[in-house]
């Protein structure tokens, strides 16, 4: 009860301190809880504002997967199949949907599979007539049947809108998508201009036996070689290419955790992991997990992760992390070095009180329980304000900067309050020592 009186009565003392104290404590929780709120919740944000920028798994047959140089093309997390000859090989469309069933399905932010073909096209061909003049149709161009914004259930049940309007985000479109049930297509910006076609012309398609019309309902620019390309419905190409329910290539974007020593010997050979190992790396996100699992659903298929995002994601990650972790750690040693100057100016203020207290029995524990309460006590203030506007800032951080908020974590602010415990013990140890050091005899006669 004393000690409790001594320290409020020397709370409403050196209030200048008090409240330097607490507004260097308040600041560096401010900025911890901001830094680290928004480290535990980076991985997914980054990953889903990475992912826009393109597939990182990309499916194919597993007899076009031999060849090394599809893979080299693959690895742009482009279309990729635009400017190839016609595939030879193929898998069922109707199995792409198996790949919500994975064990990691709801990582699985989007797909599209795609049909890849070579066909001739022209602008306003017999429209008039409902008829395709073939002489009309002389431009030989990559198809890429695919689609556009499906609605699918999976076997388990579960409902999701997959396609390459999640995909390719950053697509600059005049007009609108096309539809997936619909006699429309999009056309490259290159190849419109080199058509001279607008927005609402009729694209006359030819290849082989078959002829479609199409409306045209958008021209995009993909800053890319799909700029030459037409993108149809899979429905269509497929019914042009006389290859009913097939498709030569499956475009996947994930949310991944980032390779490690583990995945990268597991992408290698899966089979070469001990027991303990392959659970670990099965039930983690990993890239390669993910296009194991993918294989495993889809018969006759291999996946492969576009290295190149990957990379991109685990690097952009760990440099984040690491920023943010630098700034925390900076805050700490600012206010440890606050606290510590602070607490050393005030103890030579108050040595004769302390020498006092000495030399009417009080103990040296005794002394500097008194100075930690009191210092612990305007802490503690501090870090609750400072707590209360990390929250806030880390919101400010998340939409600014990945247009979403965070999702603050119960054990950040556990993290923080230890770690400024331990700050603000450290910074005291000084002052203690400099107490302990303290001799009643030589401060009250003047020595």
């Amino acid at each position: 009860m004393f000690l409790n009186r001594m320290v409020l009565r020397s709370l409403s003392r050196q209030l200048g301190r008090r409240v330097l104290i607490a507004l260097s404590v308040g600041l560096s929780a401010c900025v911890s809880v901001a830094m680290l709120g928004v480290v535990f919740d980076v991985g997914d944000k980054l990953n889903a504002e990475l992912s826009t920028y393109g597939s990182n798994i990309v499916v194919q047959p597993k007899s076009d997967a031999v060849v090394s140089d599809l893979y080299a093309s693959g690895d742009s997390g482009t279309s990729g199949g635009a400017t190839q000859a016609d595939p030879t090989s193929f898998i069922k469309e109707s199995d792409t949907t198996k790949i919500k069933t994975i064990f990691w399905a709801y990582n699985i932010t989007d797909f599209a599979p795609q049909l890849n073909a070579h066909a001739k096209v022209g602008v306003g061909c017999g429209a008039a007539s409902g008829t395709v003049d073939e002489s009309c149709t002389s431009h030989s161009v990559p198809l890429v049947g695919t689609w556009f914004n499906k609605r699918i259930t999976a076997s388990t049940g579960e409902s999701s809108t997959v396609g390459v309007q999640g995909m390719r985000s950053w697509w600059k479109i005049q007009g609108r998508w096309a539809k997936d049930d619909g006699d429309e297509a999009m056309l490259g910006a290159t190849l419109a201009k080199e058509l001279d076609a607008t927005v609402g012309d009729t694209l006359s398609v030819s290849k082989g036996e078959g002829a479609r019309q199409l409306k045209i309902v958008g021209i995009f620019d993909s800053g890319d070689d799909d700029n030459g390309a037409v993108y149809l419905p899979s429905s269509i190409a497929q019914e042009l290419a006389g290859l009913p329910d097939q498709v030569d290539r499956v475009e996947v974007k994930a949310l991944t955790t980032p390779e490690n020593d583990l995945a990268r010997k597991a992408a290698r050979n899966p089979g070469a992991l001990s027991q303990e190992d392959w659970e670990t790396w099965y039930c983690t996100a990993y890239p390669s997990s993910i296009a194991y699992q993918i294989e495993e659903v889809i018969p006759g298929s291999v996946a492969k992760q576009v290295r190149q995002v990957a990379a991109l994601q685990g690097d952009v990650m760990k440099k984040t992390q690491a920023v943010m972790i630098l700034m925390t750690a900076l805050s700490l040693l600012a206010a440890a070095i606050a606290v510590a100057n602070l607490m050393a100016a005030a103890i030579s203020e108050r040595s004769s009180e302390f020498a006092l207290l000495k030399a009417i029995g009080a103990s040296d524990g005794s002394v500097s329980r008194l100075v930690l309460l009191e210092t612990a006590s305007v802490s503690l203030v501090g870090a609750v304000v400072g707590a209360g506007l990390g929250s806030v800032m880390a919101q400010v951080v998340g939409h600014v900067v990945f247009g979403s908020g965070i999702t603050m974590r119960p054990m950040v602010f556990v993290l923080v309050f230890v770690l400024l415990a331990v700050t603000i013990l450290a910074a005291s140890l000084s002052g203690i020592r400099s107490i302990l050091r303290l001799r009643p005899a030589e401060v009250l006669h003047g020595r």
